[in-house]
């Protein structure tokens, strides 16, 4: 029913579309630029280290992540940084750029940089909302009752919110691997170009989040608002 909605298709395709051209630029530019080392031949793992420590965080721990490449994340509550199989032991370009990008999260931590701890506040709404949101919209839109449905465009509401708030998160935590990989010489000027393209296109995934989940929402709400007729 909504998927074939012009009107849906108007306000999430662009957004899926750059969505799917974002994955494909991160995994092209991780790819590329994962067959090219580093010239201190440092891992991603030991890349992390390094930077923790230059920060006095000898107390945020390094493990291997096991969700697969691409995996890699930074969990604030065991104040433990993942990184996945291809980072952790790679001595690439690609591998030390995720790894800082993944210390910049840490180092937001430290420093309670706001976006982050909204983010975190906002993660049980945010589990709840994304799936249960949806559903009771499109219940009390087939049953005719307005109030179930706007019940859920509330809930889904949360998800859209996170969204926005992850944009901040995510482009600070890649401003600071950027400076950081430069000031602790960990990597050359010339070997940013590679880094650049790595976390830039990563970060493209997030802004195609964003804009997805605001173009659903206000969807919602335009269907409710008398903008479209129940088929």
């Amino acid at each position: 029913m909504f998927f074939f909605d012009p009107l849906y298709l108007i306000l999430a395709l662009p957004a899926l579309l750059l969505g799917l051209y974002a994955q494909y630029r991160t995994k092209s530019a991780f790819n590329k630029y994962a067959q090219v080392p580093t010239r201190r031949g440092l891992t991603g793992a030991q890349v992390a280290r390094l930077l923790l420590d230059a920060d006095g965080l000898t107390n945020v721990q390094i493990e291997p992540s096991q969700g697969g490449k691409l995996s890699d994340h930074y969990d604030p509550s065991s104040k433990i940084l993942r990184l996945s199989p291809d980072v952790y032991q790679g001595d690439s370009l690609a591998a030390a750029g995720v790894a800082a990008h993944e210390t910049g999260h840490a180092l937001q931590d430290a420093a309670h940089y706001t976006p982050l701890v909204l983010r975190g506040a906002m993660v049980p709404s945010v589990r709840i909302g994304s799936w249960l949101g949806p559903l009771l919209f499109m219940a009390g839109w087939f049953i005719h009752l307005t109030q179930l449905s706007w019940a859920g465009v509330i809930l889904f509401s949360a998800a859209s919110v996170f969204a926005v708030v992850t944009l901040p998160v995510e482009f600070d935590a890649s401003r600071r691997a950027k400076q950081l990989l430069i000031a602790r010489n960990i990597l050359g000027q010339d070997e940013m170009v590679g880094v650049n393209s790595v976390l830039n296109a990563a970060a493209l995934t997030y802004v195609a989040a964003a804009l997805q989940a605001i173009g659903t929402l206000l969807y919602y709400v335009l269907l409710l608002s008398g903008g479209r007729s129940r088929r």
